[in-house]
């Protein structure tokens, strides 16, 4: 084959990674936190942003209400991220909430809970991509006008980065990550400091009046506040992210992953609190509708992100500042995407290995990491930024379901499982140690499952029918897998006592289209099998070519028969396929071999010149009762040559003497000469 796709895999992914430098991979808390915590801390940058959108429909006033709904959600944030690190004590093998609905409410609560994580996975990735495509835009024109493109290489990317390993990754990430966190809290920082020292801050937005959509009261109004709330708990998500991946944490694993969990719970309650004040205090107007809410904006006014606006504004005289927190804001935003690559692929790998998934998603690649995972949430996503054209508007109302449906779940199976343990605990001190960290959860429960119905009531219209939708299907497929891997396990498990029948008839069959070298090897060979019957069977498709392949077939003296099976429409797999039937007969314990002369070539091109008929014959052969399908290889100089570079490149054990030089060529020895006689 050709060197070219090796060469681009290894200058894409390096070089592969032995299985046992498995341990290398792990990941210290430094490195830890940007890699899973990216994604809820990067959403403080929109969530705020979608409560003022929300709000934004009743005008003006509703603003008043933003930091109440702020505090709302840092406070269940705080309450998710105790409840967390029971869980992550708890289960440290990285199942996550998976694992805690499966081992305590069961297989179906625990299916539940993974295809809600796998569908939140997927639109995280589409979500902050496009979110962060969007900062980068408030900066960048051109990537404002060709979101869709930017988003799709920003995923291409990313894919690339971890595809090469998660600590290499990591490693890439981690200062864009730290980076950012600088920049918001430096900004929050200064920005606080002015309005205490009483320097006016305004925003570009600042003299800008809001139409409302309508008359909102009542039960109206309190519709629209919740569904202020559901949009900002978008804040929230990713918490999850550090409980799935503990096992890649250095020991002590729990430990860390705690410290790590509380860590980025803190941060993002102090970044999301403080840029709702300070939106309040720069005067934000941030429209859902910007061209028929704005009032006094100017013609063709580009809105631009919330946080963009107030850097604008606390660094009105250090533009740097400014250009450093809206590219680091879209990194991250960027990045954060990152933490779904970490967990998708890990949760993927868990279910492939219960069999509710491909099995093809439990193997690690030559960087050790889950390297098709990866790559199924890259195509995932990208249907879905191409689907919703990279709008976060549009993609975030089918975000949360997914997390909330999870956090619930899970804080339901930590309450049974404490439950368990104290029914089985004497020691009075861990015993409150438990009823402690059930009221944690219990707690957590509550606020969780009013969010998520909150969710449900006021986005179901709105888009998150289409998560839900999308959740039921991936369960059902789940399902679907696990039903199959299980009838086949029925199928192939030993049978015991059961003695094994020998056939009673083998009658062989060498398929002939030419006569060379190949049709002579696979000849041989089939005599080597010793069957019971040995014919040799080509197919009529061109009158000429038969009687010429039967005259040199008479003119050889072979003293195997060639039949002529007649296809009057040309074709060549029925025909085989009728005649093996004929053969076969309806004795169950009759076998037909069908030999099969093939070509073996040595660059990827010339394959698609070749064996195409025979790979779609072997496909259909395979299907039939009692018949044994034997590919005979012929090495053509291509695939010789191939051979010979693989093993200069790479010496096998052994090609010293088996006689193969480095060049992969026979080496001939001089003979030593004898000693002269004394």
């Amino acid at each position: 084959m050709s060197k070219f796709p090796t060469v681009l895999k290894r200058l894409v992914l390096g070089r592969p990674f032995r299985s046992d430098r498995l341990s290398h991979t792990l990941l210290p808390k430094r490195i830890a936190l940007p890699i899973f915590a990216s994604d809820a801390l990067s959403s403080v940058a929109y969530a705020p942003e979608e409560i003022f959108l929300t709000l934004s429909v009743a005008g003006l006033s509703a603003y008043a209400l933003a930091p109440w709904i702020g505090i709302t959600v840092a406070v269940v944030m705080l309450v998710v991220v105790a409840s967390y690190r029971q869980n992550v004590h708890a289960y440290p093998s990285g199942g996550g909430d998976y694992e805690v609905a499966t081992t305590n409410l069961g297989g179906k609560f625990g299916l539940t809970v993974a295809s809600a994580l796998l569908v939140d996975y997927v639109l995280t990735v589409a979500v902050s991509t496009s979110s962060g495509v969007a900062n980068i835009g408030s900066a960048v024109p051109w990537v404002a006008q060709h979101k869709v493109l930017a988003s799709i290489v920003i995923v291409v990317v990313l894919t690339s980065l971890n595809l090469r390993g998660i600590r290499e990754s990591g490693k890439a990430f981690a200062i864009p990550t730290y980076g950012f966190i600088v920049g918001v809290l430096v900004m929050v920082a200064w920005g606080l400091i002015q309005a205490a020292t009483g320097t006016e801050m305004r925003a570009e937005s600042a003299g800008f009046t809001l139409n409302a959509e309508g008359t909102f009261a009542g039960a109206a109004y309190a519709f629209l506040v919740l569904r202020a709330f559901s949009s900002g708990a978008a804040a929230l998500t990713g918490v999850e992210a550090i409980s799935n991946g503990v096992p890649a944490f250095q020991k002590p694993k729990s430990k860390n992953a705690a410290t790590t969990l509380l860590l980025m719970g803190v941060l993002a309650v102090t970044m999301l609190i403080g840029i709702i004040a300070l939106a309040i205090i720069t005067k934000v107007t941030f429209a859902e509708d910007p061209d028929r809410q704005l009032v006094g904006a100017p013609p063709g006014y580009e809105q631009k992100t919330i946080l963009a606006q107030i850097a604008h504004a606390v660094f009105a005289d250090f533009p740097p500042a400014f250009y450093y927190v809206s590219f680091s804001t879209g990194i991250i935003l960027l990045l954060a995407a990152n933490t779904a690559f970490n967990g998708f692929p890990v949760l993927g790998s868990i279910l492939a290995q219960d069999r509710y998934l491909p099995r093809q998603l439990h193997t690690r690649g030559d960087r050790l990491a889950f390297s098709n995972g990866i790559l199924f949430l890259a195509a995932f996503a990208l249907v879905l930024i191409i689907a919703f054209d990279a709008e976060v508007t549009r993609l975030i109302q089918l975000y949360i379901v997914g997390v909330f449906v999870s956090f619930t779940v899970s804080q339901a199976g930590m309450i049974r499982h404490w439950n368990r343990l104290l029914a089985k605990e004497t020691d009075p001190a861990a015993r409150r140690r438990m009823r402690r960290s059930q009221t944690v959860n219990a707690i957590g429960l509550t606020c969780t499952g009013t969010v998520l119905v909150i969710v449900l009531i006021t986005k179901f219209l709105l888009g998150a029918w289409i998560a839900i939708a999308a959740m039921v299907a991936i369960f059902a497929l789940m399902t679907a897998i696990r039903k199959h891997y299980d009838r086949v396990a029925d199928e192939l498990k030993e049978l015991g006592d059961t003695p094994t029948v020998l056939p009673s008839r083998n009658h062989a069959i060498v398929l002939v289209s030419k006569l060379h070298r190949p049709t002579l090897r696979a000849l041989a060979y089939a005599k080597a099998m010793r069957p019971d019957v040995l014919e040799a069977v080509t197919v009529n498709v061109d009158d000429a070519d038969t009687r010429k392949l039967t005259a040199e077939w008479d003119a050889h003296n072979f003293k195997v028969p060639l039949k002529v099976v007649e296809s009057p429409y040309r074709e060549i797999t029925k025909p085989v396929l009728d005649y093996v039937k004929r053969v076969r007969g309806d004795n169950p314990r009759n076998v037909v071999t069908v030999f099969i002369p093939e070509y073996v070539v040595g660059h990827w091109w010339e394959q698609v010149l070749h064996n195409q008929s025979a790979l779609r014959l072997k496909g259909r052969l395979l299907f039939q009762s009692g018949v044994i399908v034997a590919s005979v290889p012929w090495q053509l100089e291509s695939s010789a040559k191939a051979a010979a570079r693989v093993r200069n490149e790479r010496p096998a054990a052994g090609d010293v003497r088996r006689g193969f030089s480095p060049n992969g060529k026979p080496e001939v020895r001089a003979a030593k000469p004898k000693e002269p006689a004394e």
